[in-house]
């Protein structure tokens, strides 16, 4: 089938600049990455991902993180770990 129906959309400039890194570390043209998106909302008959309204504990926790409030640093991985007593 030729491919003849136009997709335009706005995006952040940075955004764009990471995600199309990421598209071609895995060999993907943005063209080829929306037309991947499409077949899988196709086969899936939704969003292939799960797409959820935070609770009121996720929502609190966004919004103090956002604001910059109860992060923890961690200097790599393993202080993380320790931090998390994993």
């Amino acid at each position: 089938m030729a491919k003849t129906a136009m997709i335009r959309a706005r995006t952040e400039p940075e955004l764009k600049k990471e995600v199309n890194t990421i598209f071609k570390t895995l060999g993907l043209n943005e063209t080829q990455a929306i037309n991947l998106f499409y077949h899988h909302v196709k086969m899936s008959r939704g969003l292939p991902f799960e797409v959820r309204i935070p609770n009121k504990t996720t929502a609190r926790t966004f919004n103090k993180t956002d604001a910059g409030k109860d992060l923890v640093e961690c200097k790599d991985a393993d202080d993380m770990f320790r931090k998390l007593g994993i």
